[in-house]
């Protein structure tokens, strides 16, 4: 049987779910999930779990998210004055914007909030302060 173990390429089969049982994400009706066991590129709590686990092998594993996407932060909510938002933009509580950071790449933002002075932006990842579930399914071995 082969065994994923760190620095191996594999490929899995999962179903990310919400403590309520909500699904986010699947990798149902398409290719396998493939990435490299330990390169940095998977949130630890799930890389974790593939670790060691034997191809055709299912595992169902609970992520707290400070091995996920971590807590919400603070200093990720961002008023922006209203005279400042564009005027092809009409924010709505729950609109999904995009807006550049420092080094002018784009980072996604959800709006919080919106007044007559300014709207608030949240830039936290969707997922964040999540404790997350995942059913998980080894495929293959490289």
């Amino acid at each position: 049987m082969s065994v994923a173990t760190k620095g191996s390429t594999v490929k899995v089969h999962y179903t990310g779910k919400l403590k309520d049982g909500t699904v986010f994400d699947s990798s149902e009706n398409r290719e396998p999930l493939q990435f490299t066991l330990g390169d940095g590129n998977m949130i630890q709590g799930f890389d974790t779990a593939v670790n060691g686990m034997e191809v055709g092998q299912d595992k169902s594993i609970t992520v707290p998210c400070a091995e996920a996407y971590g807590d919400k932060r603070d200093d990720m909510m961002i008023d922006v004055p209203v005279e400042q938002v564009p005027a092809d933009i009409k924010p709505e509580v729950g609109m999904d914007l995009s807006i550049q950071n420092q080094q002018g790449q784009p980072v996604p933002v959800k709006v919080v909030g919106v007044d007559e002075q300014k709207i608030t932006l949240d830039a936290n990842h969707p997922l964040a302060g999540e404790d997350l579930v995942f059913d998980i399914k080894l495929v293959e071995v490289e």
